[in-house]
């Protein structure tokens, strides 16, 4: 609804009172110009989704002599979605380099939180002791606007946590990791450095997708449990693709 009120709203304040019919592809050009300047391709897609079907509601409803002057192979092409991202996608025998070359324990966990469970950055740096139960981590506000969610550790992980938990003596309500997000970025930049690669962070928890994945994790777990995404869509973006090489190796693996 805030979509069509924004759309509408200025399509009411750019044309004024002149007729439906009398809109051309070209003032649409002119309109989504205007409207869409400085914003990304997808959001240009979606404007101009919006405003192509308040025309077919028009046509189909209310007058049918009204053409939709959105239906233009032009404009089609210019405010068409953009293509999707092909993430970076970083084989387990690197991630374990990295992660063993790690020397700084704190550094190390954080990496580890990332790459084997799958967190994501600013979840890590929100964490306290009162979030860690024996090898849960509860996410409190995630991204998906539920009250909380749960990220399952790995046994090791989940160990050494609590060791650096009560080693540094930090209290129940504090941060474990009280960084700013651009003091973990440089430090998985550096960790990256140690291999001569470079990776955000991001990278490691589609990462530890991937390999979940490709180790035989079902889709819907590696999508509700490991990332909790909302869809499998999403999910399947971050799985990447596979090369010829490797995929004859699995066929090897499955058939003998």
């Amino acid at each position: 609804m805030r979509n069509y009120e924004f759309i509408l709203g200025h399509f009411q304040h750019h044309f004024g009172d002149i007729e439906l019919s009398a809109v051309t592809s070209e003032d649409i050009l002119d309109f989504m110009s205007t409207i869409t300047d400085g914003t990304k391709q997808n959001t240009k897609k979606l404007r101009f989704t919006l405003l192509s079907a308040f025309f077919n509601f028009v046509k189909n409803s209310l007058d049918t002599k009204v053409q939709n002057p959105c239906d233009s192979p032009v404009l089609k092409k210019l405010f068409r979605a953009s293509k999707l991202t092909q993430f970076k996608i970083l084989e387990k025998d690197v991630v374990d380099e990295i992660i063993f070359r790690t020397s700084n324990q704190r550094n190390r966990l954080m990496l580890e939180l990332m790459a084997r469970s799958g967190m994501r950055a600013g979840e890590v740096l929100k964490l306290t002791p009162l979030d860690i139960d024996d090898r849960k981590a509860i996410i409190r506000d995630p991204k998906s606007g539920k009250e909380a969610e749960v990220v399952f550790l790995p046994q090791k992980v989940a160990d050494r946590l609590r060791t650096y938990i009560r080693e540094k003596g930090i209290k129940p309500e504090a941060r474990i990791f009280p960084l700013t997000y651009a003091a973990a970025r440089l430090i998985v930049k550096k960790a990256g450095n140690l291999v001569n690669i470079h990776i955000r962070p991001h990278d490691l928890r589609r990462h530890a997708a991937t390999y979940a994945s490709r180790s035989g994790t079902p889709l819907e777990i590696v999508s509700k449990v490991l990332l909790r995404h909302s869809n499998l869509s999403t999910t399947q973006r971050y799985l990447g693709t596979i090369s010829d090489t490797e995929a004859m190796r699995w066929i090897d693996t499955l058939h003998g």
